[in-house]
């Protein structure tokens, strides 16, 4: 069977992860991902590891980890490329002149918040005002999808659709100081502690509550192993859309391997339930 590009994307994603030591194990035998203080963890990850590294046929280095903030960044931008590698060849289901970006954008720089700019800089000018309604509007997400604009002679380019007398407010048009369209807001965390997946949370409130327009997709995706810490973020509806994890097939099988039924059933829970997928789901999705 012939490689799609959706899988072989995927492997040079689980590659790459491997060689820039975004994976690595330990002496001891503790993976990068693993919470080392939890027995089910290191299980979990090391399985979930080896099968990586058998299936895209890399070792993956005995090293001690990086720094959490290295393997943050490090995972943002992998995962960015594996984007930039998949759902940009997805222009005949979705089309669209599509820039994605890790790091550096701002959520007021996006058509459906630029108004909380406005609200940013009064804050920080008035002490009284930032201690009422406090100084989190702005987000800076980790990875954003966003569109570019129109022009009036691209609209135009098959049939006479707009002029200068109507359709003057509408975000898709160029011109006039208009800002792209969030298309998607994508929070990228390598592991899923407890507070990282309450930041996730946040920032997907923030973005339901103070957007003008239409709600981008708002998704996460993780390294994490355990299946707990997972549904402590994927269970429930109504702020993120969907958790991704980076190798959701070879997770299942590493927890059905060790026999582990309590995280195989949350697991199954949780994506019967549509609230846990692969990454390779990610691009599809994002098409929608």
């Amino acid at each position: 069977m012939p490689e799609t590009v959706i899988s072989e994307a995927r492997k040079i994603f689980h590659r790459n992860i491997i060689d820039t030591d975004t994976l690595t194990i330990t002496k001891d035998g503790i993976a990068s991902n693993a919470d080392s203080s939890s027995a089910s963890s290191r299980i979990i990850a090391a399985e979930t590891a080896k099968i990586i590294s058998r299936e895209c046929r890399k070792n993956i280095h005995v090293k001690s980890k990086l720094s959490g903030q290295t393997l943050g960044r490090q995972f943002e931008k992998l995962t960015a490329e594996f984007l930039r590698s998949t759902f940009l060849k997805l222009n005949d289901i979705r089309p669209g002149k599509w820039i994605i970006q890790h790091s550096g954008a701002r959520t007021s720089d996006f058509a459906q918040y630029e108004h909380l700019a406005v609200l940013h800089d009064l804050i920080t000018e008035n002490t009284q005002l930032a201690a009422t309604l406090g100084n989190d509007y702005v987000i800076a997400p980790d990875i954003v999808i966003y569109r570019e604009l129109y022009s009036d002679e691209e609209i135009n380019r098959h049939e006479y659709i707009v002029n200068d007398t109507l359709a003057l407010a509408s975000d898709i048009r160029e011109g006039n100081g208009r800002k792209p369209i969030l298309h998607a807001s994508i929070s990228a965390k390598y592991t899923m502690r407890s507070d990282r997946a309450q930041n996730s949370r946040t920032e997907a409130l923030n973005l339901i509550r103070n957007r003008k327009g239409r709600l981008p997709h708002i998704v996460v995706v993780t390294a994490e192993p355990m299946p707990g810490r997972l549904a402590s973020l994927a269970l429930g509806t109504g702020d993120i859309d969907c958790v991704y994890h980076f190798a959701l097939y070879e997770l299942n099988e590493a927890v059905k391997e060790y026999g582990l039924d309590d995280s195989a059933e949350m697991l199954c829970t949780l994506i019967d339930g549509k609230r846990l997928k692969d990454i390779s789901d990610l691009p599809l999705d994002l098409a929608i």
